[in-house]
């Protein structure tokens, strides 16, 4: 089967591209591998996160499978903006552990935050430092930002958090277009006060952040049209899509 046959149309998803290290060693020990498997799969995929449909003006929310599935004759509203729970008990990494790669024993740790998170009906949570319990870090699988006026703030990469490719375009996109941009300690008082808060991720995209609900608050951003997320996150499928010319060399032709 050709390769483009496996990417989904536009705006219905994307052909994810994984590559995987593993430890395939006859070994039972506790110890490094004696040999290791590197291999690379790709699968069809649909958006990350749910979206929010409207049919007769009755809110649904459903998967883009399920779109498809049932065929119906909705109006696309975009993305639904994702409400997050900021997690106290439970951390993602620490310093001096794997936290800055992609490492399976990342994803473990963030199960039974997230479990309970879901259950209460938010999208995903929000992850505090492993010392000090008041700086941000990441959601389960995404990088996050803030923007307050024309700053854009990210915590920086200094080895709890994953350095995203994602995050890397959308700091080249914003200086770009004139943002201010900072690397640096996020407390979770800063974030109540921004304008918007988004997350950014391979899978993910760019993905608004409608609330976040921290100690029983719910704080809420601005999200949907003429945002500085809708902005960014345009401008980078733009780009990957050919829409945008790309002047950064970050799309390869493959023949």
């Amino acid at each position: 089967m050709a390769i483009n046959e496996q990417v989904p149309p536009p705006g219905k998803g994307s052909l994810y591209i994984r590559p995987l290290l593993l430890g395939s060693g006859p070994v039972l020990g506790v110890g490094p591998a004696p040999e290791y498997m590197f291999l690379t799969y790709a699968s069809p995929v649909g958006n990350y996160f749910k979206v929010l449909l409207y049919l007769n003006d009755k809110q649904l929310i459903l998967t883009s499978n399920e779109i498809e599935l049932y065929g119906l004759l909705i109006k696309q509203q975009g993305k639904t903006p994702l409400s997050l729970y900021v997690e106290e008990e439970e951390v993602r990494a620490f310093s001096g552990g794997v936290g800055g790669v992609k490492s399976v024993s990342n994803y473990g740790p963030v199960l039974k935050a997230l479990v309970r998170a879901k259950s209460l009906g938010f999208s995903d949570v929000l992850y505090l430092d492993s010392v000090n319990k008041k700086y941000l870090e990441e959601v389960s699988a995404a990088n996050i930002c803030t923007l307050k006026g024309n700053v854009i703030s990210t915590p920086p990469t200094s080895g709890t958090i994953l350095p995203g490719i994602t995050r890397k375009s959308i700091i080249e996109i914003a200086l770009g277009l004139g943002f201010q941009v900072e690397e640096r300690s996020i407390s979770v008082h800063e974030l109540t006060e921004a304008d918007e808060v988004f997350c950014t991720g391979t899978a993910v995209g760019v993905a608004a952040v409608g609330s976040v609900t921290y100690r029983g608050t719910r704080f809420e951003f601005k999200v949907g049209e003429n945002t500085v997320c809708q902005a960014l996150g345009s401008t980078l499928v733009g780009i990957q899509t050919g829409l945008i010319e790309d002047k950064k060399e970050w799309i390869i032709n493959i023949h």
